[in-house]
């Protein structure tokens, strides 16, 4: 039997903070006591009035890709790149992630093109996650770009066994969604591709050919991929409340980055969860110029923050939540029992009698959220 007391500790349960300790045993959360204060028993480890809140969960982070691609063509070793990024994300509070990797690829424009890569990226993911060189679990999250040439034949190639949580229909269109504003997406493709101004009207008015010649037919298949998978369906920047309804036609759970509150509101409306990024949080706006995440926070449209390009922006933008709302364990449910509602993780994201024991420890330092302790399973990692 092993076993871990955490005393001493700001527990965040699923409504309140409550001083008391917490009992993780055989990896499980065993003793949850909410009656011993500022006691520290023998043997229990002082948290000195630390948070001690459930593992953070994130369904959307571009992070690996940052480890593949340190530099712009510089392809990194895959297995140390799995390694740091899993390494880092524990590191931040992270203790389950769905891991975002693209399906569907355009390989036919020489200059703007991007291949396949998902199927062997999922395979050396699991394969690490076999030989338990990962601190944290991993699902993954299949990003289904329907402005593509590719896509069909790429999902195909996913089957029930391979851990996919989340299908997210993207759609990518100059002129639609997030790239309603063509001058974002200019300086998004101009700059990483190097497109001269001719390229890029060329280049756009390929991919709106793309989308008008297979969209419709690769949305049908993501939806059924999906249901073949056993995953949960996800949208993505939905704008208006045409785009929500038929997210919700297609059995949508969640919502990645609406991008207009009419938007949001919809998805509220068809009973679909909002998820915003972190990163849009703590700036204060999107980057993309889309609606703010505060907006949809103090309008009680947001439901789950996902740190997208900043790991460590999870974490934070929990603690901003729960001060802007003057409600630390409603913030802290953003990260953690919403997210796992959204995906059907019924045994963890909660400080709960019977749930895995995925823990961390967290101290405040001019409002952010310093990670002290990390435990999967009731073991130590961080």
């Amino acid at each position: 039997m092993t076993e871990t007391i955490l005393a001493h500790a700001r527990l965040v349960l699923p409504d309140e903070v409550a001083t008391g300790s917490l009992v993780l045993r055989d990896g499980l959360i065993a003793e949850i006591d909410t009656g011993t204060g500022a006691r520290v028993p023998a043997g229990a480890l002082d948290c000195g009035g630390d948070l001690v809140m459930p593992g953070l969960i994130e369904l959307h982070t571009d992070n690996l890709e940052r480890h593949l691609e340190p530099r712009p063509r510089v392809d990194w070793p895959h297995a140390a790149a799995i390694i740091a990024h899993d390494a880092e994300l524990c590191s931040v509070g992270i203790t389950t992630v769905f891991d975002a990797l693209r399906v569907g690829s355009v390989v036919s424009n020489a200059r703007a093109n991007y291949g396949e890569y998902a199927r062997r990226m999922a395979d050396e993911i699991l394969d690490m996650r076999a030989r338990a060189a990962l601190r944290i679990s991993h699902y993954l999250h299949l990003r289904a770009e329907t402005c593509s040439e590719t896509l069909i034949d790429e999902l195909a190639k996913f089957g029930p066994a391979d851990r996919v949580g989340i299908v997210s229909i993207m759609d990518h269109t100059p002129g639609a969604r997030q790239f309603r504003d063509i001058s974002k997406l200019r300086d998004y493709v101009c700059g990483k591709h190097g497109l001269s101004e001719a390229e890029f009207e060329t280049h756009v008015a390929d991919q709106v050919a793309l989308r008008d010649r297979l969209g419709a037919q690769h949305e049908a298949a993501t939806v059924a991929a999906a249901a073949r998978l056993g995953a949960v369906l996800a949208s993505h920047d939905d704008t208006t409340a045409e785009q929500v309804a038929q997210s919700a036609r297609h059995g949508v759970h969640f919502a990645e980055f609406p991008t207009t509150a009419e938007a949001a509101a919809a998805c509220h409306a068809q009973s679909i969860a909002v998820m915003m990024g972190a990163p849009n949080l703590i700036r204060g706006g999107s980057h993309s110029g889309n609606v703010a995440a505060q907006e949809l926070a103090e309008r009680g449209l947001l439901d789950i923050l996902s740190s997208d390009y900043v790991p460590s922006a999870l974490l934070s933008g929990a603690l901003l939540l729960g001060d802007l709302w003057q409600d630390t364990a409603r913030g802290i449910r953003c990260v953690t029992a919403a997210p796992a509602a959204a995906v059907g993780l019924a045994d963890r994201g909660r400080l709960a009698v019977g749930l895995r024991a995925d823990v961390i420890r967290v101290s405040r330092i001019n409002g952010a959220g310093a990670v002290r302790g990390v435990w999967v399973k009731g073991q130590r990692v961080g």
